[in-house]
């Protein structure tokens, strides 16, 4: 059984009384709440997995993150999250203004694997048009501050999204920190997030206007700010990096990918289809993982090699189904993975299960925390760009045409030694041949000499008996 216990992370020195130095200081201003957890060790003695995660000045009992969406819309949800034990929970985006954001039903549409979509099929693909939270601020303030009153010991985190205004962005941190969160994460990639208010991917997408944003942020945020990167780029790396340098102290990726789910070949409307009218929208779950692990692998290597300071940090998100999956994300580097869509398919009550997929996963391999493997794979000794891989390949295909020739020289050579071997034996056999009549020869010459010797000696005989 956990044991939580909270703590501030520097003693003595509450989160909320921290003052704000220097911007050159500003990394290390901001704190956040520790959750410990210990775990009993395993029945043969042998130290349980301890799934605990530390960055940032905070901790969680484990890197299973309510990634922001509908799973943390509101109070309700957010608290189901935190009674079934996610590490930590993200709120859905929130804005100064909810009255300027209309959502639409429906607003979802979904893969199935199997032929042409089977309604039979699981899920693999989740496409949805959602827009960002359309609940007033007041109201989802109001239910952060109850969930911060009631789990002083959890993680919550607000996701936050505003127009082109500093002012704008400068009051919504004010107002949101002010409810005691312990983190902020700033949602520069919703791929239909009000673009032409400059606000989502269009802000992520633009490196400039997310310089001049994320300093914005960071003139006025106290807690931590993690950046949430748009995968609808050519190189994610170069925004993840301009977050890191304008003060953020960490990286989420990814968010969801731009796609049309299909066509309904009746009406020949794009899905989802709202009265006839439709518009891209993002696609999510199990699908796009491997994209995932691409994009978060790019990350992970630009910052051990740019930032290569434990205070960053990187959180995994797409497609996050099973431990296995989340271990992939961690061995890559990420310090927490986050889920969505996972969810809204299976429920709450999947974090039990990924932890006990994660714990199975760290006993198979003998890790005994998160950071005994986090980032293994980030640098594996195979892992290389394509580039390099094709250089390495053809390399390898030059050594074994090599390898083929001096092969086939040397099966000429054995041909040869072999016809040179049945010519020495077939000399040999014939020297042989030769031999064994000389022997026979030498034994009629021997016979015929001891029968000459015995004629002369009856002759000498027959001599003296003469005489």
């Amino acid at each position: 059984m956990e044991s939580l216990a909270l703590r501030s992370s520097f003693a003595g020195s509450p989160l909320l009384e921290l003052g704000r130095p220097a911007r050159a200081d500003l990394r290390l201003r901001r704190v956040g709440l520790r959750v410990a957890a210990s775990t009993a060790a395993g029945e043969e003695g042998a130290p349980e997995p301890d799934l605990m995660v530390r960055m940032n000045g905070l901790e969680l009992p484990n890197p299973f993150v309510i990634a922001s969406g509908p799973p943390g819309t509101n109070y309700t949800v957010m608290k189901r999250a935190f009674d079934e034990g996610w590490g930590a929970v993200i709120s859905k985006t929130v804005s100064l203004d909810a009255a300027k954001v209309v959502n639409v039903t429906p607003r979802y549409a979904r893969l199935r694997a199997g032929s042409n979509g089977s309604v039979k099929g699981p899920i693999i693909g989740w496409e949805n048009i959602e827009l960002i939270s359309d609940r007033p601020l007041e109201t989802m303030l109001n239910e952060f501050k109850q969930l911060k009153a009631e789990y002083p010991d959890r993680i919550l985190i607000a996701s936050i999204m505003e127009e082109f205004n500093k002012a704008a962005w400068q009051e919504l941190i004010e107002q949101v920190e002010a409810t005691g969160v312990d983190a902020l994460e700033i949602n520069f990639s919703c791929p239909h997030g009000m673009p032409e208010r400059k606000m989502g991917a269009a802000v992520g997408q633009d490196c400039a206007l997310l310089e001049e944003v994320c300093g914005w942020i960071n003139e006025k945020a106290t807690v931590p700010v993690w950046a949430k990167m748009t995968p609808n780029i050519t190189d994610i790396t170069q925004p993840a990096r301009v977050a890191l340098k304008s003060g953020c102290e960490g990286v989420t990726a990814i968010n969801t990918i731009m796609s049309v789910m299909g066509i309904d070949l009746n009406t020949l409307h794009p899905e989802p289809c709202v009265e006839g009218y439709s518009t891209p929208g993002g696609y999510s779950a199990k699908a796009v993982h491997p994209i995932a692990l691409g994009k978060v692998m790019q990350i992970a290597k630009m910052m051990k090699e740019e930032f290569d300071n434990k205070d960053y940090s990187l959180s995994g998100i797409g497609g996050v189904e099973t431990g296995d999956d989340a271990a992939e994300f961690i061995l890559l580097g990420a310090n927490t993975v986050q889920v969505c869509t996972g969810v809204m398919m299976h429920g709450y009550g999947l974090v039990k299960k990924l932890c006990a997929n994660l714990k199975d996963f760290m006993r198979k391999h003998n890790f005994t925390s998160i950071e005994d493997f986090r980032g293994m794979s980030r640098y594996h000794p195979r892992t290389r760009s394509a580039t390099q891989l094709g250089h390495y390949l053809n390399g390898y295909m030059e050594h074994s045409l090599e390898l083929l020739m001096e092969s086939r020289k040397y099966k000429v050579d054995a041909e040869t030694l072999k016809e040179t071997r049945d010519k020495a034996i077939k000399k040999a056999g014939e020297a042989s041949m030769r031999a064994d009549a000389t022997v026979r020869r030498a034994k009629d010459v021997e016979i015929a000499l001891e029968e000459s010797s015995k004629k002369t000696l009856d002759c000498w005989v027959f001599k003296k008996l003469r005489l």
